[in-house]
């Protein structure tokens, strides 16, 4: 029998699976990036929309729990390449700002299938190099910037920092929550848990394909080859969950990046399922899990000597 964290989790878990079938499309994604409601998140002193300009201007958000001097971490958003935004992850970046104590820049990336790869790598890229200058849009901030990303996100965060790297735009770290690493998908935990754990492995092949056309590519997209390739000089938090699909590339990429020379702490976290950040309303294990993982990134990020 395997673990699951709580009673709440195993709950929504159990819910998932009867919703789970049916092909996945572009009609899907259309559905899914319907607005819904969600809870809310915490009060913040300041939350408010920047557009960042750049040769496609970036939509973007600003989250403050304060208005002395913080660090900056940029956010980007899982979402499978193809859905999620600043709606979705709104709670996610009040609470990042909140326990972490740093200043939120959330981005909201240009989605596939309209606009496939480079492009989201490119907006999130324009972002960190425009925060770089200390625009005075962003408030008083100290010379740490963070870059953090979820599930999609991460690797999109990932592929932003390595293209940065030797630029005065490169993040000072990396928060990778259960991130996309390997868009081959031909790990072991995409066989093992890509079916009844709320992330379909059918369904992350159809996203990929639509972010990456062209199969051929998906090595040159895939932060463990990246970091196979090139070191990547930058301390890196990287967590994954037991129940997910994306677990052991997650894991192979902090093996990677060890390997290479770079800082990294890694967190397994058992008995949780891909996405547990988000499920902070469902399961009190993930609402813990969630909020010890952003304290210790905010606890990281201000010991980082600039």
């Amino acid at each position: 029998m395997d673990f699951v964290a709580d009673p709440q989790l195993a709950a929504w878990l159990a819910e998932s699976q009867r919703a789970e079938g049916g092909k996945p499309s572009l009609e899907q994604i259309r559905q899914l990036r319907l607005p819904r409601a969600r809870p809310p998140g915490p009060e913040l002193v300041q939350v408010q929309d920047v557009t960042v300009p750049a040769d496609v201007p970036v939509r973007t958000r600003l989250y403050r729990s304060c208005m002395r001097p913080q660090p900056l971490t940029v956010f980007v958003h899982g979402g499978g390449f193809v859905f999620g935004g600043l709606a979705s992850h709104d709670r996610l970046c009040r609470r990042l700002a909140l326990l972490a104590g740093t200043a939120v820049l959330a981005v909201d990336y240009r989605l596939a299938p309209e606009h496939p790869a480079p492009a989201a790598v490119d907006d999130v890229a324009a972002v960190l190099a425009w925060a770089a200058r200390g625009p005075g849009e962003l408030g008083p901030l100290n010379p740490r910037v963070g870059l953090a990303g979820d599930s999609a996100g991460g690797l999109i965060a990932f592929l932003a920092a390595q293209r940065l790297v030797g630029t005065p735009a490169r993040p000072d770290l990396l928060f990778l929550a259960y991130p996309n690493a390997d868009l081959t998908l031909s790990l072991p935990s995409v066989r093992e848990k890509g079916e009844g754990w709320g992330l379909s492995a059918r369904d992350l092949a159809f996203y990929i394909a639509q972010w990456i056309p062209e199969a051929s590519n998906l090595s040159g997209f895939s932060p463990v080859d990246g970091a196979r390739r090139c070191p990547m000089p930058v301390p890196t938090l990287l967590a994954t969950a037991e129940h997910d699909p994306l677990r052991d590339e997650g894991k192979q990429l902090a093996d990677e990046l060890a390997r290479g020379g770079t800082d990294v702490e890694y967190l397994p976290h058992p008995g949780l399922v891909h996405g547990f950040m988000t499920l902070d309303t469902v399961s009190p294990a993930a609402r813990t899990a969630g909020d010890t993982l952003l304290r210790r990134y905010g606890k990281m990020l201000g010991r980082i000597r600039i």
